[in-house]
């Protein structure tokens, strides 16, 4: 399915439309830049580019359901809320849009992993999920009024181009100091995540 670019297109589309009624319009206008870079990223990183702009386009379309309503989701779909994710229903969105995406659009279990993998990250994610999850964080419509989180958007944006596992690497080390700051629970699959990166940079430099 995935690999007839008129029934991608169709699909494309389809969710397009159905975003733009559901998100806000600043969620939305992220979503379809999401959806560039992914196709951008795919390209450069040998990624299906159909999947990537798919995932893209609809990684965020469970972002704004309220707590409440994410909660009864799960609830009614049988998705499982671990305690960290109960604490911050924020991180639901990305279970909730794999799942909806499975309904709605047929996406395939990879499509679905790299939509419930682009907020904290998995240790076993493929590398469609690496390029969702970099994406997310340098799209081009993100924008900082601040010298810092500028410089970080740079070298973001520098680094996927280069090394996908660095720019990987680098975006879960900026969330995690913001996470800490914040004073808000890391979840594990965050950390986990970050120390496979980190192994295998050191058996490829040993």
């Amino acid at each position: 399915m995935f690999e007839d670019n008129v029934k991608v297109e169709e699909l494309l589309n389809r969710i397009n439309e159905d975003i733009k009624k559901e998100l806000s319009e600043k969620r939305y206008n992220h979503s379809v830049g999401v959806m560039k870079k992914a196709e951008e990223l795919a390209k450069m990183h040998g990624v299906d580019v159909n999947k990537a702009k798919l995932v893209g386009l609809a990684h965020d379309i469970g972002k704004e359901l309220s707590s409440d309503d994410k909660l009864k989701y799960c609830s009614e779909h049988g998705i499982f809320v671990d305690d960290i994710e109960r604490q911050n229903t924020g991180l639901l969105h990305t279970k909730i849009g794999a799942d909806i995406c499975k309904r709605r659009y047929g996406f395939s279990q990879d499509m679905q992993d790299a939509i419930k993998y682009h907020a904290t990250g998995n240790e076993n994610m493929d590398t469609l999920a690496k390029v969702l999850m970099v994406a997310d964080k340098i799209e081009d419509g993100r924008v900082y009024d601040d010298e810092a989180h500028r410089q970080r958007l740079q070298e973001g944006r520098r680094l996927a181009a280069e090394n996908l596992d660095a720019a990987l690497l680098y975006e879960i080390n900026a969330s995690l100091v913001y996470t800490i700051k914040k004073g808000k629970l890391i979840h594990t699959d965050s950390i986990l995540t970050r120390n496979k990166i980190i192994s295998h940079f050191s058996l490829y430099f040993s």
